[in-house]
């Protein structure tokens, strides 16, 4: 059994459990050294009059994946199975107590780059967050925004670290498969391919035929936002606290609601 310390792993019943990317963002956010949280959030009218495509990131703007899926006890798991492998020294004792089970597969990607051990364990934490799509619980206002832009005419792509069969899954399960299939772009076995590279997102450009100024990125985190920036796609930041609203500021994304009900408002305004 893999013991971890205690940790402010949630600040209120509408906070996830740390979850993919969030260790990343965390440090991605302190590296700017920009903690400016005053700044007034924009009206992301201007950003949705001139998009004709919409990438979503997937956990968090669409739902909260592991809301009853422990992503801490994910990472566990992982850190369990290769320790049962006798791979223990595999990791150094930070990446063995991270609540990101991200954490730990691109840990061991970077030490055995393209291994049968890696897809193994890359596998394993698909099931997981299949597992998770069980319990996930919609991010208020989804639905709804999704089937409006659809209604409006604009197309939608998924664009996220997690595995895009978890997406399929998910969305199959809200009726909302059509509103995003074929584009759905998730993670691939190539795992320096995940935000913050830009990956994910040129191959939904690509595929869509669309020019990254007429396109707008959804996302929650600052990998989101710096995918977005080296795409060249403008983005519109969802933070559902203030935690995240100071992260997604303090990498520099300008135009940030905290509900998508906003967001909403404003497509019916267009």
């Amino acid at each position: 059994m893999v013991r971890r310390p205690l940790g402010n792993h949630h600040d209120g019943p509408d906070t996830l459990l740390v979850t993919s990317e969030t260790t990343q963002t965390e440090q991605v956010a302190a590296d700017t050294g920009n903690d400016d949280t005053e700044n007034g959030t924009e009206d992301p009218r201007e950003l949705i009059t001139r998009a004709r495509v919409v990438l979503w990131d997937f956990d968090g703007p669409i739902c909260r994946l592991f809301a009853g899926h422990s992503a801490e006890g994910v990472a566990d798991g992982l850190v369990e199975w290769l320790e049962g492998r006798g791979l223990h020294g595999l990791l150094t004792e930070s990446e063995r107590e991270s609540p990101d089970p991200h954490v730990v597969l691109r840990a061991v990607d970077r030490r055995h780059p393209g291994s049968d051990l890696v897809t193994e364990l890359e596998e394993r934490l698909t099931q997981e967050e299949l597992k998770a799509t069980a319990t996930a619980m919609p991010t208020a206002w989804a639905d709804p925004l999704i089937r409006t832009l659809v209604a409006l005419k604009l197309r939608l792509a998924i664009t996220t670290n997690n595995s895009p069969r978890v997406a399929t899954a998910y969305l199959e399960s809200r009726g909302l498969t059509a509103c995003f299939a074929p584009h759905i772009y998730g993670r691939t076995q190539e795992l320096s391919h995940l935000k913050p590279h830009p990956h994910c997102l040129n191959r939904a450009l690509r595929a869509m035929g669309s020019a990254p100024a007429t396109a707008l990125m959804i996302g929650d985190t600052p990998s989101d936002f710096l995918a977005a920036s080296e795409a060249g796609v403008p983005f519109l930041g969802y933070a559902r606290n203030e935690r995240k609203e100071k992260l997604l500021r303090g990498a520099g994304a300008t135009t940030v609601v905290n509900s998508l009900e906003t967001v909403l408002t404003a497509v019916r305004q267009v």
